[in-house]
Protein backbone atom coordinates (compact mmCIF):
# COMPACT_ATOMS: atom_id res chain seq x y z
CA UNK A 1 0.00 0.00 0.00
CA UNK A 2 2.76 2.41 0.68
CA UNK A 3 4.60 1.70 -2.63
CA UNK A 4 0.97 2.31 -4.05
CA UNK A 5 0.94 5.83 -2.09
CA UNK A 6 4.82 6.51 -3.39
CA UNK A 7 3.81 6.12 -7.01
CA UNK A 8 1.05 7.68 -6.85
CA UNK A 9 2.76 10.92 -5.25
CA UNK A 10 5.69 10.37 -8.13
CA UNK A 11 3.07 10.65 -10.72
CA UNK A 12 1.36 13.69 -9.65
CA UNK A 13 4.85 15.67 -9.08
CA UNK A 14 5.33 14.35 -12.38
CA UNK A 15 1.75 15.96 -13.67
CA UNK A 16 2.35 19.10 -12.39
CA UNK A 17 5.61 19.40 -13.68
CA UNK A 18 4.61 18.80 -17.45
CA UNK A 19 1.64 21.71 -17.03
CA UNK A 20 4.10 23.86 -15.59
CA UNK A 21 6.25 23.27 -18.85
CA UNK A 22 3.06 23.36 -20.72
CA UNK A 23 2.05 26.95 -18.91
CA UNK A 24 5.79 28.35 -19.53
CA UNK A 25 5.59 27.29 -23.24
CA UNK A 26 2.18 29.28 -23.69
CA UNK A 27 3.33 32.11 -21.89
CA UNK A 28 7.06 32.33 -23.93
CA UNK A 29 4.47 32.24 -27.22
CA UNK A 30 2.16 35.14 -25.49
CA UNK A 31 5.66 37.26 -25.24
CA UNK A 32 6.69 36.82 -28.67
CA UNK A 33 6.12 38.79 -31.48
CA UNK A 34 3.37 37.72 -33.11
CA UNK A 35 3.03 36.28 -36.60
CA UNK A 36 0.80 36.65 -39.48
CA UNK A 37 -0.54 33.13 -40.04
CA UNK A 38 -2.28 32.78 -43.74
CA UNK A 39 -4.17 29.30 -43.98
CA UNK A 40 -4.73 27.79 -46.89
CA UNK A 41 -7.03 24.77 -47.67
CA UNK A 42 -7.79 22.73 -50.16
CA UNK A 43 -11.23 20.47 -52.00
CA UNK A 44 -9.70 18.90 -55.05
CA UNK A 45 -12.23 18.48 -57.51
CA UNK A 46 -12.58 14.52 -57.18
CA UNK A 47 -11.44 13.79 -60.66
CA UNK A 48 -7.87 15.47 -60.06
CA UNK A 49 -5.17 12.87 -59.94
CA UNK A 50 -2.60 12.24 -56.79
CA UNK A 51 0.11 12.92 -59.23
CA UNK A 52 -1.77 16.61 -60.00
CA UNK A 53 -1.69 16.71 -56.55
CA UNK A 54 1.17 16.12 -55.70
CA UNK A 55 2.66 18.63 -58.30
CA UNK A 56 0.23 21.16 -56.59
CA UNK A 57 2.04 20.18 -52.97
CA UNK A 58 5.39 20.68 -54.43
CA UNK A 59 4.49 23.66 -56.02
CA UNK A 60 2.79 25.68 -53.06
CA UNK A 61 5.96 25.18 -51.25
CA UNK A 62 8.63 26.08 -53.93
CA UNK A 63 6.63 29.58 -53.03
CA UNK A 64 8.54 30.19 -50.28
CA UNK A 65 11.99 30.14 -52.38
CA UNK A 66 10.58 32.46 -54.89
CA UNK A 67 8.80 34.70 -52.42
CA UNK A 68 11.23 36.61 -49.79
CA UNK A 69 8.51 37.85 -47.57
CA UNK A 70 7.49 33.89 -46.50
CA UNK A 71 8.96 33.90 -43.04
CA UNK A 72 7.73 30.21 -42.76
CA UNK A 73 5.69 27.67 -44.98
CA UNK A 74 4.40 24.31 -43.77
CA UNK A 75 1.87 22.12 -44.87
CA UNK A 76 -0.05 18.89 -44.49
CA UNK A 77 -2.51 16.52 -45.42
CA UNK A 78 -5.68 16.24 -43.07
CA UNK A 79 -5.72 13.05 -40.81
CA UNK A 80 -8.57 14.05 -38.56
CA UNK A 81 -10.68 11.23 -36.96
CA UNK A 82 -13.41 13.40 -36.45
CA UNK A 83 -14.87 13.59 -40.05
CA UNK A 84 -15.17 17.52 -39.97
CA UNK A 85 -13.34 18.52 -43.10
CA UNK A 86 -15.94 18.69 -45.25
CA UNK A 87 -13.55 17.44 -48.00
CA UNK A 88 -11.01 19.73 -47.20
CA UNK A 89 -7.76 17.56 -47.59
CA UNK A 90 -4.94 20.16 -47.77
CA UNK A 91 -3.32 22.68 -45.32
CA UNK A 92 -0.84 25.12 -46.04
CA UNK A 93 0.43 27.68 -43.53
CA UNK A 94 2.04 30.68 -44.38
CA UNK A 95 3.81 32.79 -41.74
CA UNK A 96 4.41 36.63 -42.36
CA UNK A 97 5.65 39.09 -40.54
CA UNK A 98 3.50 42.34 -41.28
CA UNK A 99 0.45 42.51 -43.22
CA UNK A 100 2.77 44.60 -45.61
CA UNK A 101 4.93 41.37 -45.99
CA UNK A 102 0.85 39.11 -47.13
CA UNK A 103 0.36 42.48 -49.31
CA UNK A 104 3.67 42.15 -51.24
CA UNK A 105 2.98 38.07 -51.64
CA UNK A 106 -0.75 38.15 -52.52
CA UNK A 107 -0.46 39.92 -56.42
CA UNK A 108 3.68 38.48 -56.44
CA UNK A 109 4.11 36.89 -60.37
CA UNK A 110 4.90 33.63 -58.48
CA UNK A 111 1.82 33.37 -56.55
CA UNK A 112 -0.15 34.80 -58.70
CA UNK A 113 1.18 31.68 -61.40
CA UNK A 114 0.50 28.83 -58.78
CA UNK A 115 -3.41 30.65 -58.42
CA UNK A 116 -3.55 30.14 -62.42
CA UNK A 117 -1.67 26.68 -61.75
CA UNK A 118 -4.12 25.20 -58.95
CA UNK A 119 -7.23 26.49 -60.02
CA UNK A 120 -8.41 24.33 -62.77
CA UNK A 121 -7.83 21.21 -59.89
CA UNK A 122 -9.77 23.09 -57.05
CA UNK A 123 -13.63 22.61 -55.74
CA UNK A 124 -12.90 25.02 -53.16
CA UNK A 125 -10.67 26.84 -51.32
CA UNK A 126 -10.84 28.20 -47.58
CA UNK A 127 -8.27 31.01 -46.94
CA UNK A 128 -8.25 32.27 -43.07
CA UNK A 129 -5.75 34.68 -42.30
CA UNK A 130 -4.74 35.43 -38.26
CA UNK A 131 -2.26 37.26 -36.02
CA UNK A 132 -1.10 35.10 -32.89
CA UNK A 133 -1.36 35.75 -29.39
Amino acid sequence: MRSLMVLVLVFSAFLACQDSKHKSAVQEQLASEPVLRHVVLFNFIDATSQEKIQDIEIAFASLQDEIEEIQALEWGINNSPEGLDKGFTHCFLLSFRSEADRDVYLPHPAHQRFVDFVGPYVEDVIVHDYWTR
